[in-house]
């Protein structure tokens, strides 16, 4: 139980199941819902009819039907399979930094991971855990049993961060561990060579996979309240350099929201949903956000 509540609030938990997204997605399952439905196309078996209503894709049509009655109806299915969903948490050294007491990059992704983990379980789809630095440190394959929540909560609160990152080299390893087409859902402060990573995310959608970035920088990163001469050292590398923040704030925000801004239009450009966030924000608030989003945008 210390494992679980360590990272599961029971509050946010209440709070994002009354989202009752089950009603709306109940033919795809609640990620594929969450989503805007990916996977149009998948393998799927007929059940019903149900009459047209202004707002269904006329594709849906089931012209057969139409020719006998001369009225509309849709085809309803249900799905064969539920959504593989794979959660990859980045547990690279440079996760480890936290301007805000005892909630680091790191701290604020296992809180992400574990409430997603719990939402999916629950739901009855199947979720994985990959964590990973330079290489792939953990996998567990995906599973829907109520055991893998424990199982996941457990490498949570294993995972430490002790490395240098290497994004670009893991998705290429994703790509070859998954078999089939799913949803893969990155924790990332994306400090890696911007052109590397892209080339990778370009394969990784290619290879028919759906995804989420949660992009988690910190409160500082974003803001860069410092006001008195300050070292920073790279987690990474150990290269420190000491420097008068009030000199380079203004090119210093300029640059980030730049970087933020170029990262935003390539991942829409790619449709992937990428969700910046600092640990400024309350992680259950960001989550709730988001899922309220996906709820809109899927209408």
């Amino acid at each position: 139980m210390g494992t679980q509540t360590r990272y599961l609030n029971p509050e946010v938990i209440r709070k994002v199941a009354r989202l009752d997204l089950k009603a709306k997605f109940i033919v795809e399952g609640f990620l594929s819902g969450l989503h805007g439905s990916p996977f149009h196309g998948f393998s799927v078996e007929f059940s019903e009819h149900r009459k047209y209503t202004p707002g269904d894709e006329i594709q849906a049509i089931d012209w057969s039907v139409y020719a006998r009655t001369d009225k509309y109806y849709i085809k309803k299915f249900q799905a064969e399979t539920n959504l593989n969903c794979y959660l990859l948490l980045d547990i690279s050294e440079s996760m480890n930094y936290g301007s805000i007491e005892g909630n680091s990059k790191l701290d604020y992704a296992k809180c992400l991971v574990a409430a997603l983990s719990y939402l999916m379980i629950h739901q009855q789809d199947p979720v994985s855990l990959i964590t990973f630095d330079t290489k792939i440190q953990t996998f567990l394959p995906p599973k829907s049993k109520r055991s893998q929540l424990s199982h996941i909560l457990t490498q949570l609160n294993r995972a430490h961060s002790s490395s240098q990152t290497d994004i670009a080299s893991v998705i290429h390893s994703v790509v070859q561990l998954i078999r089939h087409r799913g949803l893969i859902i990155l924790f990332s402060d994306l400090l890696e060579d911007k052109e590397r990573l892209m080339s990778a995310i370009h394969r990784l959608k290619f290879g028919g996979h759906d995804m989420i970035i949660f992009h988690i920088l910190d409160h500082s990163e974003v803001h860069f309240p410092f006001d008195h001469p300050t070292t920073f050292v790279d987690p990474e590398t150990n290269e420190s350099m000491t420097i008068d923040p009030k000199a380079i704030r203004e090119e210093y925000l300029k640059e980030i929201q730049n970087f933020l801004g170029t990262l935003r239009k390539e991942m829409n450009l790619l449709r992937i949903d990428y969700v910046p966030l600092n640990t400024g924000t309350p992680f259950d608030e960001a989550l709730i956000s988001f899922l309220m989003n996906r709820k809109k945008s899927s209408k």
